[in-house]
């Protein structure tokens, strides 16, 4: 099986890595400084902003928009097989993938409204999102619920003549803390006595700044408050929003949710990839330039281990995601649904795993800020409950397998 990318994926991949080199890696530590001691750390940073300007300028911008909806893109759209290798460069540095413009939460809400939106909704929300000059958020899980079950969803929408009441509470709204978030597509129970239980959700688009919706706290993950974009807890009382905010009509959620989800999912695995390399590459310098017991730590054979078999991971972790992109083009997501389950069950643990051999290495060193593992650490661990966490997962790909090879 080969995996041969586009000339204009190839030409991209080239671009991207001149100017990862040029103006992404050179400017880590600018960026964590401006971060540090930013007065608000959820504000737009002036280096992430002068940035965006280059990559725009280069023609480096939306390349995850696919190509079904080309007319999106200036490039044409990108299958996702060809999106891959550009999403893996942009995780070797994991702010990146903002600087053009396809970062979550954006590129699933994104593609949602390129799927499901009116040319109204599309005007008012997908045109500033593409522009960058808005960011979004999509608010699916709850604390009182188990949320790996959608059916789950408590927050109750009610249609009140032309407008639909909302009434609880989300969290881990990933970029709702961000100051530049302007629009949140909501997922809430609207028929509870539907006799169809992937038929009682509904999804809404609502403007952050909506009487009633309530920013509660921003949350961590393992202490990280992945800020300037954050997470956080959100409570909606009794928010009123228009009718025509729906997205493709009522009870209708679970089916939108679906498809935003297998895409974004895959996006997390391609950066992971890149940041697994990375971590690898670094890794490798690394127990080159120390020294213990009277010789290099290159020259241990527990290093040489640990360095052979995450490249093996690696190789794996690559070969499995370029297969199910290959599939998905072929085929579509929701046909293609067992492979990226396989891929959101074993790339998110794999990568931990790698990146918790290459922490080791670097000694106390791999578990600070000096480096950017422990940071890539947090973002493999929380890949595992995003978008439904492994158990689930294996779940609904164990009963698929089953039924295919079983009778």
């Amino acid at each position: 099986m080969s995996f041969e990318y586009s000339e204009t994926s190839n030409q991209l991949q080239s671009q991207l890595r001149t100017f990862m080199a040029q103006h992404v890696y050179p400017n880590e530590g600018a960026y964590a400084e401006q971060l540090e001691n930013a007065d608000n750390r959820f504000a737009p940073l002036a280096l992430m902003e002068d940035l965006k300007l280059k990559a725009k300028a280069e023609g480096l911008w939306n390349l995850f928009v696919p190509e079904s909806h080309a007319e999106f893109s200036e490039h044409g759209g990108l299958s996702n097989l060809d999106y891959f290798p550009l999403a893996e460069t942009m995780g070797r540095v994991l702010w990146s993938a903002e600087v053009f413009n396809c970062s979550a939460p954006d590129t699933g809400n994104m593609e949602v409204l390129m799927k499901y939106a009116t040319p109204e909704q599309q005007a008012r929300w997908l045109k500033p999102l593409l522009a960058g000059e808005i960011r979004s958020s999509y608010a699916m899980t709850e604390p009182q619920v188990a949320s790996s079950d959608a059916t789950n969803i408590e927050l109750s929408m009610t249609l009140d003549d032309d407008e639909w009441l909302l009434d609880g509470r989300k969290w881990f709204i990933t970029g709702a803390m961000n100051e530049r978030t302007k629009i949140i597509i909501v997922m809430g129970k609207s028929d509870a006595d539907n006799p169809d239980r992937h038929q009682q959700q509904t999804q809404l688009l609502v403007a952050k700044d909506t009487p009633g919706v309530e920013v509660v706290r921003a949350l961590t993950t393992l202490g990280y408050d992945d800020a300037p974009i954050g997470h956080a807890e959100i409570r909606f009382n009794q928010v009123r929003v228009p009718a025509e905010n729906v997205l493709l009509g009522p009870g209708r959620g679970f089916e939108i949710a679906q498809g935003r989800l297998g895409p974004g999912r895959m996006h997390h695995c391609m950066r992971l990839v890149g940041a697994a390399q990375r971590a690898l590459e670094i890794s490798c310098q690394r127990v080159q330039e120390r020294s213990t017991f009277g010789r290099k730590l290159a020259q241990h054979q527990s290093v040489r281990e640990d360095i052979a078999k995450s490249f093996a991971e690696i190789e794996m972790a690559r070969l499995l995601v370029q297969k199910t992109c290959q599939r998905m083009d072929q085929v579509g997501a929701q046909a293609a649904r067992d492979m990226i389950a396989a891929c959101k069950i074993s790339v998110p643990l794999m990568v931990q795993t790698i990146i918790d051999r290459c922490m080791q290495m670097h000694g106390a060193g791999g578990l600070s800020r000096d480096y950017f593992l422990a940071e890539a650490f947090n973002y493999a661990r929380w890949c595992r409950q995003a978008d439904g966490p492994d158990q689930v997962h294996q779940m609904a790909l164990g009963k698929q397998i089953i039924e295919r090879y079983g009778e």
